[in-house]
């Protein structure tokens, strides 16, 4: 009995052991995971500066009105995460742009295209446990910045959580030529510009054309 009792001993201790080498393989699997912060861009002069009652996640209609924004629909999406991979829950996620035409909703905007009146402008979302966020909006029109530059098509960003660097980006859309042009987006190194550029893609969760756009966040 002495003999089977210290082999059922060593098989637990020896199983132990192994449950434990696993979960500390897990950890520093888990650990590993490292992200590189999402790159800045320039806020840009159109940073909304009037208040609006209706700043919700859907830009596609505004409260009061009867009418449908003008453009193609696209659910914008994806999750905050900090640089160990882990979601940020509860930060603050405004997105603004232009509508169709490229007209922002400003009183600085010099484009002369037509606003569109049903069209939100500025949207804001709060992520959730899992760090995610999500927006129902329109594929922004291109418009002209000065001489021969025309800005592509593009969405702004402001992440903000208490303990994180306030981030202020641009997200653009894969497969435009203005890309290629653009003085702001080709300021980034190649594979930074990778991180700031998604493309539409046709999921059977949605009618509409999904953009990913994950955003990683740096602490204080």
């Amino acid at each position: 009995m002495k003999t089977k009792n210290n082999l059922n001993r060593r098989k637990f201790f020896g199983m132990s052991l192994l449950a434990a080498g696993g979960l500390i393989t897990s950890a520093r699997a888990q650990s590993s995971c490292e992200l590189k912060s999402t790159p800045e861009q320039p806020e840009g002069p159109f940073y909304p500066i009037l208040d609006q009652s209706d700043k919700d996640t859907d830009l596609t209609s505004v409260i009061g009105l009867k009418g449908k924004a003008i453009g193609k629909v696209i659910i914008v999406q994806g999750k905050v995460q900090d640089l160990d991979c882990q979601p940020v829950e509860s930060a603050l996620v405004e997105i603004w742009q232009a509508c169709h035409t490229g007209k922002y909703n400003h009183t600085s905007d010099p484009n002369p295209a037509p606003a569109d009146p049903n069209f939100q402008y500025w949207g804001r979302a709060v992520t959730d446990k899992l760090g995610f966020y999500q927006f129902k909006t329109i594929v922004p029109g291109a418009y002209p910045a000065g001489g021969n530059w025309i800005r592509p098509p593009h969405i702004h960003f402001k992440i903000q959580k208490l303990g994180y660097i306030e981030l202020i980006t641009q997200m653009y859309f894969l497969g435009e030529s203005l890309n290629d042009q653009d003085l702001i987006l080709n300021r980034l190194q190649p594979i930074a510009r990778q991180n700031v550029i998604v493309p539409l893609i046709k999921s059977d969760e949605t009618e509409y054309p999904i953009a990913n756009f994950n955003i990683s966040l740096e602490k204080i």
